[in-house]
């Protein structure tokens, strides 16, 4: 709240003139305060709704219990509260609320305590009850918060030392006038507007800008404090000519201003009036400002309000104006058109022809684009926030009406993003499916930093806001709930239990030799990967003489396996997180992915499910399926940890379980949309380096593949463009790779050194490196999730067949995170084991730790031991048969 000072007034009464100032001279000024009693909210409520935009308000608030209704206030159009010490701390976690709008209220009556809470609060405040201002100066001049100080007594000089100081001094408006030669024993408010004021003109005059009520320049001009008194007194634009002296605008030639508000600059050396122009305009010309015509929605209104006054017979602004019907109809006919245009020309020429219709509506019913721009502002001053959806009929049958539970609850389907329409332009240049491509030795460092950054995702508490009471519903009604959200999502109405036990009945797991095959390979390559990273005996060091410290590897219980489903069949996943769960010896896995309609799983899950002795599949996606691994249902076996790959809700579902202390659940990792780097030279061949890229695109449109290209030609890089567009344009999920591409990009570096320094920067999910030297690359690479080494392995094999984990870190995770391995399934033990001559030799150190630490316990429990050792215990030791 930007104050020179605050009229304290009575919200039963601001609207009446009674001594001091009446409700207009309010308004030049824009700012109030107001203290509030419990009985007054009603008052305040309809005084904002009155007000707001016309004054900014400051309620003090601390009468009120609790916070609840000081929200009200806030989103009524508060600009700011005053509040307790308790309120401040409970409006510190209210959401949406701007701490910039609370104010800490405190008693002046104890200088040296508020001198201490004025150094040390960093907001704004308000001190009240101040009877010394000396007392408290040396104190505001160091602040950089706002301080708002009312006075026991106050006067003209105290306020004006406030105001000096840098505080908004706070005055009952009973007090005040802007007519001091009239009302001589109140305070001019003039005198106080201009107190800060500041000039470095020989003549002492303030530069002015005059604005109308947009904010749009009308002229330059001066005042003085003799001027600005004047305008208060009067209502009106009166300045300081140079020449003639005071210069009330318009009096000749009937071109007046009314005035609206005025306000001094940061500086408080040049002054901003807004006014009401009336007649011709501002200029000595008959325009409206100095600065030439008005322009845009200015100049619009402008002409409307001509055409309503005096529209030429015939016009079809004035038949506009005349035919209401013709009016709506029109209004909802260019907003039509403005939802289908989708290039920026298209969308820009749509929107004008709508603000057009819109604003005629307008000006017909006396409304301004100042009072739409009023409420404009205090929309912004909202804290409640609606959800905002469309009227059911405005949205054609889809989710995007009027929001229900179970709309919210569509938005978490397990399904890959959705492909771009055809005729978007997403993905391609100059009709080719095309990378963005920057070169680095042209590009500055700023705008390589912001290509690397991965596709925006939705904020976080969107996604939570949808998938908590998901979490919440499985949690409480188990079966029943999960079974209802596959019915929904899925479609698969005739599903009757949520769960598929084993042993698997055949006729799920009917597949062909050759996919039996493909699965049987891949299986015994991942197997024996894993297998490799066992580890065979436990550890053991002695770490002092009779001191043995030992670590076993035990597996995890029981796991939970997410196998996401959708539009691409996922048995490679079941695999890599099924093959390491029973090589670590896992008791219960269980399997969690979306079945089809007809309430089956893909035979290809049923089958690796069948061949790693999973105990059950979860014929579940989405948060549901997680919620249910995290707490058990009656069918669903409840687990110790949850692994896979899925979407943002999937993701947000697993963060959320592993925070819940009650559900005692770990996951593997955070995961994004997928990806991929590939670093490339002149000797790697761009239809290899193509295929790679794609092969990532094509799992959705937010996924991401970046090419770093190292010293290649630009018919070389044009030749990997080429196949790029050659194999996108004959896959089957074209549009889903061009949604990829719209935000993927080619570097163009110098050096392999400069290649690698940049993918360590992105931390990829799939680093593949086709170069001349791959080997001396890869000893490069600090982040990634996996690489692949050569011109002869793609990304494929390590999604498939040759052994490696596909379930690896995103969206840079790679710098934190392994991806998925057999330790991802096993957990440790520690174990130590001392002798006497053990205890003797580390005793010690332990005792003296514990007494530096003041944790006694621990110190005598080492001690009676080291006595025992010693002898004092001898004979009761004997009696009692102890060592």
């Amino acid at each position: 709240m930007d104050a020179v000072l605050l009229p304290s007034i009575d919200l039963t009464s601001y609207a009446r003139e009674a001594a001091g100032l009446t409700a207009q001279a309010l308004a030049y000024i824009r700012t109030v305060h107001a203290p509030l009693s419990p009985s007054g909210i009603d008052a305040a409520l309809t005084y904002l709704q009155d007000t707001v935009g016309v004054f900014e308000t400051s309620l003090d608030v601390t009468s009120l219990d609790g916070v609840d209704d000081v929200l009200s206030l806030l989103d009524a159009g508060a600009a700011q509260v005053v509040v307790s010490l308790e309120q401040l701390k409970l409006l510190a976690t209210a959401d949406n609320v701007d701490q910039s709008r609370v104010v800490l209220s405190l008693d002046g009556s104890s200088p040296t305590s508020i001198n201490e809470a004025v150094g040390s609060h960093a907001g704004p405040l308000y001190i009240y009850n101040l009877s010394d201002v000396a007392a408290l100066e040396s104190s505001l001049n160091i602040r950089k918060s706002p301080t708002f100080v009312s006075l026991t007594k106050p006067d003209a000089q105290s306020a004006i030392r406030l105001s000096k100081a840098g505080a908004t001094p706070i005055l009952p408006a009973t007090t005040l006038t802007t007519d001091a030669k009239q009302q001589t024993e109140l305070i001019a408010v003039s005198d106080l507007f201009m107190a800060n004021a500041t000039s470095d003109r020989p003549d002492g005059l303030f530069t002015t800008l005059v604005t109308d009520e947009r904010g749009i320049a009308l002229g330059l001009v001066y005042s003085s404090v003799e001027s600005v008194s004047e305008s208060l007194r009067t209502g009106r634009g009166v300045y300081q000519s140079r020449k003639r002296g005071l210069w009330y605008k318009g009096e000749s030639s009937g071109d007046v201003q009314e005035l609206v508000s005025l306000r001094f600059d940061c500086d408080s050396d040049c002054l901003s009036f807004t006014v009401r122009q009336k007649g011709r305009g501002f200029c000595h010309l008959a325009r409206a400002s100095c600065f030439g015509p008005y322009a845009g929605l200015s100049r619009l209104q402008q002409t409307l309000r001509s055409r309503k006054d005096s529209a030429p017979p015939g016009s079809y602004t004035a038949r506009l104006f005349n035919d209401k019907q013709l009016l709506e109809a029109k209004i909802k006919e260019e907003a039509a058109e403005l939802c289908e245009a989708t290039d920026p020309k298209h969308v820009a020429f749509e929107a004008a022809d709508l603000f057009y219709f819109a604003m005629t509506k307008c000006i017909a019913s006396g409304v301004s684009l100042e009072d739409v721009e009023r409420n404009l502002d205090a929309k912004n001053l909202k804290v409640k926030r609606r959800k905002g959806d469309a009227k059911p009929q405005y949205t054609n049958g889809t989710n995007g009406g009027a929001s229900t539970t179970s709309d919210k609850k569509d938005a978490v389907k397990e399904a890959a993003s959705v492909p771009k329409a055809k005729e978007d332009s997403a993905g391609t240049q100059d009709g080719r499916i095309k990378m963005k491509a920057f070169d680095t030795a042209t590009v500055d460092a700023a705008t390589i930093q912001e290509a690397l950054k991965r596709p925006s995702q939705r904020s976080t508490d969107m996604i939570m806001g949808i998938v908590k009471p998901i979490i919440d519903d499985v949690r409480v009604n188990g079966d029943r709930a999960l079974l209802s959200y596959t019915h929904k999502f899925e479609k698969a109405t005739s599903l009757t239990s949520p769960v598929l036990n084993a042993p698997y009945p055949d006729h799920l797991m009917q597949l062909d030799p050759e996919t039996i095959k493909a699965i049987d390979i891949s299986y015994e390559n991942i197997r024996r990967f894993h297998a490799a990273q066992a580890e065979t005996k436990p550890l053991s060091v002695e770490t002092m003489p009779g001191v043995t410290c030992s670590r076993t590897s035990k597996p995890i219980e029981r796991v939970g396996l997410y196998v996401p489903g959708g539009t691409a069949v996922l048995p490679s996943t079941a695999l890599m997180l099924g093959v390491p769960a029973m090589v670590a010896g896992c008791k219960t896995i269980a399997l969690a992915s979306p079945p089809r309609a007809d309430g089956t799983l893909t035979p290809e899950i049923v089958y690796v499910a069948h061949k790693i002795g999973a105990t059950q599949i979860v014929l579940a996606g989405g948060a549901q399926a997680v919620a249910a691994l995290a707490y058990g249902t009656d069918s669903v076996a409840k687990v110790d940890k949850i692994l896979g790959p899925g979407n943002q809700f999937v993701t947000a579902a697993k963060m959320h379980v592993s925070n819940d202390t009650s559900a005692g659940v770990a996951i593997d990792m955070p995961a994004g949309p997928s990806e991929v780097l590939v670093v490339c030279d002149a000797t790697s061949h761009p239809a290899f380096v193509a295929s790679d890229l794609l092969s990532q695109a094509e799992h959705g449109v937010d996924s991401q593949v970046i090419l770093i290209a190292v010293g290649m030609t630009a018919a070389q890089l044009a030749a990997v463009d080429d196949e790029v567009h050659a194999q996108a344009s004959a896959l089957p999920r074209v549009n889903i790779v061009r949604g990829a591409i719209a935000h993927s990009f080619t570097l163009c570096v110098p050096t392999i050194e400069e290649a690698m320094r940049l993918s360590n920067q992105y931390a990829p999910e799939h680093l593949i490196l086709q170069t001349e030297d791959p080997e001396a690359a890869a000893a490069m690479v600090e982040h990634a999730g996996s690489i692949f080494i050569g011109p002869w392995t793609p990304e494929s094999v390590g999604d498939y067949s040759a052994g490696v984990n596909h379930s690896l870190p995103t969206y840079g995770y790679a710098r934190q995170y392994s991806g998925v391995s057999l330790s991802s399934f096993t957990k440790h033990i520690t174990a130590s084991r001392l002798t006497r001559e053990g205890l003797r030799n580390v005793g010690g150190a332990v005792m003296q730790l514990a007494k530096v630490e003041e944790l006694d316990a621990h110190r005598r429990a080492v001690e009676i031991r080291m006595k025992w050792l010693d002898g004092e215990g001898k004979s009761e030791a004997n009696a009692n048969k102890w060592p």
